[in-house]
């Protein structure tokens, strides 16, 4: 899969001249490189949505290309295949141990892919990613769909010629099955349609049960103001419960200011991003520790892995199950309320003193029927993916047509959260997802929920006490029983075999569901 810039590569007599670990060694060292710029393109992509100055994005497309161009040519490089062909001969093969025999399938898996897709359809969508980014915030600011339809469209129509190739190679009922496995690997939409269908039946009485339960309570102190110096205070303190290190000398990680928040880097380079408002400190905090998760899972991958495919995430789904675990089931939890809220209004100069923990609690819990995913509660969230899951496969089935998604996304935000969409800014536009090409990958959102549920089950049972653990502002117990059970695992497994491994069951939604109803009734004494 990876080519190799530095060292001579081997003419192909010589290919077929080298042992077995001698090819297992060539192909992990370029496997080194290959990280290595997808390290670089990492660091860039984060420049861009962070401080690059307007005037250069159409220069930053032209970078974007090249290196997305570059990584094609070593993904592709017809040597890398000659070398796979000698290391998984079935009596040469069998010589490697288990990591090194997950490290050839994975490069086989993604180099069967690559050696597939043009350069050129590659490089063409990396440059219309940023071009569609940049004119969906200018679209989002503006309000104007119309704007952003042009670009999103041109983006689908990339996206579904990468689609029809990938369906070939990996062998998917459709295209859409084929966009998810990019993110999810072996997972189909039929498997996500059954989940999802007990993750609906279940959640749509709890949002009516806690929706009524909220009426006539006022939760407007989370309006109150906060300076946004004070709030990049709060976001450190933050950071330092979930032991995520930002401020020493050792540090692998930072928090900047986006739009839109995400996670990007590699090990020792792991950085978040967050956005402010003066008048929604939930906002903030819930996303400094939702992005702080995938940090620490990016951070913690197994050492010995570094540079070696086996050596990350198994997949987006149990990525965001870390993320949505430290916002979730530990930020929003009674215990770290308990522990945090002290610290809050010592920093905000005592702005929520005259606000019980429980009545904060009960706030940062409250279940609307919102418009805005990223800024859901934890029991509509899931709703909110549902929505995209169901578009996007529509969408790739031809059912949908770009101009129609708009009032198809009204219609079904309607219809499943009971909300009217006032303008497509808090509508259709609100992710960057579908700018950058990103198709396929909603459904690992709510995956993560199931995945987050079944891992907090095993959990309780090696540490009963983890809630009152959070209570005193205690974490490395928790944070190292996920290090251990899922982080150092990386990529050895694909995310359902993963789950397998850590729980004993396969995919399950129950344990995420009985989660949600236990912690609900303990809030809200319903």
């Amino acid at each position: 899969m990876y080519r190799n810039l530095t060292i001579r590569l081997p003419f192909k007599d010589e290919v077929a001249q080298t042992s077995t670990m001698t090819a297992y060694d060539e192909l992990m060292a370029k496997s080194r490189e290959y990280y290595l710029l997808q390290s670089v393109i990492s660091n860039i992509g984060w420049d861009t949505e962070t401080y690059i100055p307007p005037k250069a994005y159409p220069q930053r497309g032209e970078q974007m290309a090249l290196l997305y161009q570059l990584a094609h040519r070593m993904g592709s490089d017809p040597k890398v295949g000659k070398l796979l062909d000698k290391v998984e001969k079935k009596t040469e093969f069998n010589k490697l141990d288990a990591i090194q025999q997950r490290n050839v399938h994975l490069i086989r898996r993604e180099y069967d892919s690559v050696v597939k897709i043009p350069e050129k359809l590659m490089g063409e969508i990396a440059k219309q990613q940023t071009i569609a980014v940049s004119v969906w915030k200018k679209a989002k600011a503006k309000k104007d769909w119309k704007l952003f339809e042009p670009e999103l469209a041109k983006m689908v129509d990339l996206v579904q010629q990468r689609g029809e190739i990938l369906k070939d190679v990996r062998n998917t009922p459709t295209v859409y099955d084929a966009l998810l496995d990019q993110f999810e690997p072996k997972m189909t939409q039929d498997v996500i349609s059954e989940v999802f269908t007990d993750v609906r039946n279940a959640v749509i009485p709890l949002v009516d049960k806690y929706t009524a339960a909220i009426k006539g309570k006022d939760f407007s102190f989370l309006n109150r103001k906060v300076p946004i110096p004070i709030q990049r205070k709060i976001s450190t303190a933050l950071a330092d419960f979930v032991l995520y290190d930002t401020t020493s000398d050792q540090a692998g990680g930072r928090i900047d200011e986006v739009e839109h928040p995400f996670t990007t880097g590699y090990y020792d380079d792991v950085r978040i991003t967050t956005h402010y408002y003066e008048d929604k400190i939930a906002s903030s905090i819930y996303s400094v520790l939702h992005e702080a998760g995938h940090a620490l899972y990016g951070q913690n991958y197994p050492a010995e892995g570094k540079w070696q495919p086996w050596g990350e995430s198994s997949s987006y789904g149990i990525h965001e199950s870390q993320s949505r675990f430290i916002e979730n089931m530990v930020g929003r939890s009674p215990e770290f309320v308990q522990y945090f809220y002290p610290i809050l209004n010592k920093l905000t100069n005592n702005t929520f003193k005259d606000i019980s923990l429980e009545q904060f609690t009960q706030g940062i819990n409250r279940v609307e029927r919102s418009k805005i995913r990223i800024e859901a509660d934890e029991v509509t969230y899931s709703l909110h993916v549902i929505i995209r899951f169901e578009i996007e496969r529509e969408l790739f089935a031809g059912k949908i047509a770009i101009q129609d998604l708009p009032n198809v996304w009204n219609q079904k935000y309607d219809e499943y959260l009971g909300v009217k969409i006032k303008h497509d800014s808090e509508g259709v536009m609100q992710d960057t997802h579908w700018a950058s090409g990103y198709h396929g990958y909603f459904p690992s959102y709510a995956l993560g929920n199931i995945y987050g549920g079944q891992f907090l089950a095993m959990m309780v049972k090696d540490i009963p006490d983890w809630l009152a653990q959070i209570a005193k502002g205690k974490f490395k117990n928790i944070l190292q029983w996920m290090i251990d059970h899922v982080h150092r695992k990386g990529n050895m497994y694909y995310p359902q075999d993963l789950v397998k491994q850590v729980t004993g069951e396969g995919l399950n939604a129950k344990p995420f569901i009985k989660y949600l109803e236990t912690k609900y009734k303990r809030i809200f004494g319903i």
